[in-house]
């Protein structure tokens, strides 16, 4: 399955410790963030004129940055796909906004990844489980399966360059774009 480069992002990022966790995201600014996300941003067009002209021009139009992607940190353990009590509280918010109305439409890819702690074969495993294990506590809470599908990525694509960085240890989650 391919996916988009512009496909959005929900990581939810599987680190041990609990310094890292964030205040729980609520089911309401879920569902605005991904509703809001169809839309194509701000308009764009070409200044005719000097540069100092066009410049001043884009300033007063330029509309306030964008949130490019909506975190969610939950707690694993190392070497674990068993999703903890502040797991179970971030994921049952992010399944009451996948069943809201809005975003009845639109199905994700949960995929899982590790840090480079263990071997590549076993990783792939690891962040397969860690997906599998967000997909089950979703269907469990009354979001369609069909909407859901779960991909373990292993190590690839790091959020840190440290490759045993706990913050590697993540499910994201993305719209499918297919």
């Amino acid at each position: 399955m391919q996916l988009g480069n512009a496909a959005l992002v929900l990581a939810i990022a599987l680190v041990s410790g609990q310094a890292f966790a964030d205040p729980l995201q609520k089911s309401e600014d879920i569902v605005k963030f991904f509703a809001g996300e169809g839309k194509l941003g701000a308009s764009r067009g070409i200044y005719v004129g000097s540069e100092d002209e066009c410049k001043s021009k884009s300033e007063t139009k330029e509309a306030p940055a964008k949130q490019a992607g909506l975190d969610m940190l939950v707690n694993f353990g190392l070497d674990s796909a068993e999703l903890d009590a502040t797991a179970r509280a971030e994921l049952d918010e992010f399944a009451k906004a996948l069943k809201d109305s809005r975003l009845s439409s639109l199905s994700f890819v949960v995929e899982g990844y590790t840090d480079a702690s263990g071997t590549v074969h076993y990783n792939e495993g690891l962040s397969q489980r860690r997906a599998r294990s967000v997909t089950a506590f979703l269907t469990s809470s009354g979001v369609d399966a069909a909407r859901i599908k779960a991909i373990g990525m292993g190590e690839k694509n790091p959020r840190s360059p440290d490759p045993y960085d706990p913050v590697n240890r993540r499910v994201e989650m993305r719209i499918s774009t297919q």
